[in-house]
């Protein structure tokens, strides 16, 4: 064939010893230089130093809760309620669906403190009151975004756009699995919705597809799919991943695209997964006590039954479970978003299985390094969101300048508030933590740098701060 006849898709077949070998020298390579097998692309990396972390359990609240109604407490704002929003709290700021001069609004809970802390708390997180000594408590988080889709992305990809691979693939990739029969980073949904982002939150982005994050449910076939169909055999479907394994690598060796590889190891990692994944899900043959205590019940699709499912997955080798729960969005505008039954009724069916998650975490001797991250994409307002002006059901607006989130485990200080807002909630008086701070300090408690870890991608090296983000030293034990 002519050369200038040939295709785009003919370059690339003829192109073994050039950009394809190039690619496929890239996947088998880790940012550190050391060999990653071709056929078990998840093998487990040397990290960049010593670690105080092996996993993660991140826990979003999708939607993103009033953090002034949960941990935030805000004595003057209280006294303030119902009088109009100062002027220069509202100049050059935007939000998502209050105009005009809005009402401050103090938070109708009620306020105690916990621990040896000290810690307040409210009155609708009454289980978390127990843990208060386990968590490290950031009081300073800002972002970038007030809308939720972006906002998501950029707290688990590092950027408001789509395309960019989500923390759980960034560190997959870094150090690889401790279980060659169960996925690297594994997601678990409630509440019947996917998370804002779609799955872009957890989706590998330009990092091979092996990394991305493999959704499993808690009722029902646990990944969707991968159930044999009628009159497959487990033997007849070995012989065909042999049969198919073969054509792959000669495709491999012809064409010397990476994807390939991964493709090779996705289809074996499946045909494990199918015997691997309904014994780890199941969790009926937890005791009674265990089942209580997370108010899990067997067949449902809960909450409960997920915080479960991360504590059985890590203890199985499972490097990062990410947790989504929809319907933390409390703007006010109906019953179930309100501020004081609403919230209510969402926090019974989250802090009673997250504050067993944590228990039974330090009781396995897990907690120390197991990371988990509670939070949301965002904050919510200091003030009456403006649908809701003439309404008996209180509801906050988005927020980005001021929202709080926590840890525990994994080599952050226990029983400790860091950063503070002032003492309306609108701005971070003390201490600022951004988004990619605490990315940058989420991976240096798993051993790796940052700045390091990176993937060549369009000419150039992209990592999950991107440009920006510093560890916080002050949050680490």
């Amino acid at each position: 064939m002519n050369i200038h006849q040939q295709t785009r898709r003919h370059f690339f077949q003829h192109s073994t010893a050039g950009l394809g070998a190039i690619a496929l020298s890239n996947l088998l390579r880790s940012d550190a230089g050391a060999a990653r097998p071709a056929d078990n692309p998840l093998a487990i990396q040397p990290s960049h130093f010593p670690a105080k972390a092996k996993r993660v359990i991140y826990l979003h609240m999708t939607g993103s809760p009033p953090n002034l109604d949960l941990f935030d407490h805000k004595p003057e704002l209280t006294k303030r309620d119902d009088q109009d929003c100062p002027d220069e709290f509202l100049a050059g700021r935007e939000f998502a669906f209050t105009s005009g001069t809005p009402k401050l609004m103090g938070s109708p809970r009620k306020w105690s403190q916990h621990g040896e802390s000290g810690m307040w708390m409210s009155d609708a997180i009454p289980h978390f009151h127990g843990i208060a000594d386990e968590m490290c408590v950031v009081h300073s988080m800002f972002t970038d975004q007030f809308n939720h889709a972006p906002a998501e992305l950029l707290v688990y990809t590092g950027s408001p756009r789509t395309g960019r691979p989500s923390m759980g693939s960034w560190v997959t990739y870094g150090l690889g699995s401790e279980n060659s029969d169960l996925p690297g980073f594994v997601v678990l949904i409630s509440s019947g919705t996917q998370p804002n982002g779609g799955n872009n939150s957890f989706g590998s982005g330009f990092l091979p597809s092996v990394y991305q994050g493999v959704q499993c449910r808690s009722k029902g076939d646990p990944v969707l799919y991968s159930s044999d169909p009628a009159g497959m055999t487990r033997d007849l479907r070995r012989a065909s991943l042999n049969a198919l394994g073969d054509l792959n690598r000669m495709q491999a060796q012809q064409l010397g695209h990476p994807e390939t590889m991964t493709r090779i190891s996705q289809y074996e990692l499946a045909f494990r997964m199918q015997a691997s994944v309904p014994e780890v899900m199941n969790i009926a043959d937890e005791s009674k006590e265990t089942l209580a205590a997370y108010g899990a019940v067997p067949g449902d699709s809960s909450l409960a039954n997920n915080c479960l499912l991360a504590r059985r997955l890590v203890e199985s080798g499972v490097r990062f479970v990410q947790l989504f729960d929809w319907g933390w969005d409390f703007h006010g505008t109906g019953a179930a978003t309100g501020l004081t039954d609403g919230l209510t009724k969402k926090c019974a069916s989250m802090d009673k299985p997250v504050a067993a998650l944590i228990q039974d975490l330090k009781a396995r001797g897990l907690l120390e390094d197991t990371l988990v991250v509670w939070g949301g994409e965002f904050g919510r307002t200091p003030f009456r969101e403006g649908r809701t002006a003439k309404s008996n059901v209180l509801g906050r607006d988005h927020y980005p300048d001021a929202f709080t989130m926590w840890m525990a485990g994994g080599g952050v200080k226990a029983g400790f508030e860091y950063g503070k807002s002032d003492e309306l909630g609108f701005s971070v008086a003390e201490n600022p933590v951004h988004v990619h701070d605490l990315q940058a300090t989420i991976l240096h408690l798993l051993g790796m740098n940052h700045e390091q870890l990176t993937y060549r991608f369009q000419g150039r090296d992209f990592r999950l701060t991107d440009v920006h983000g510093n560890v916080v030293p002050a949050l680490l034990a």
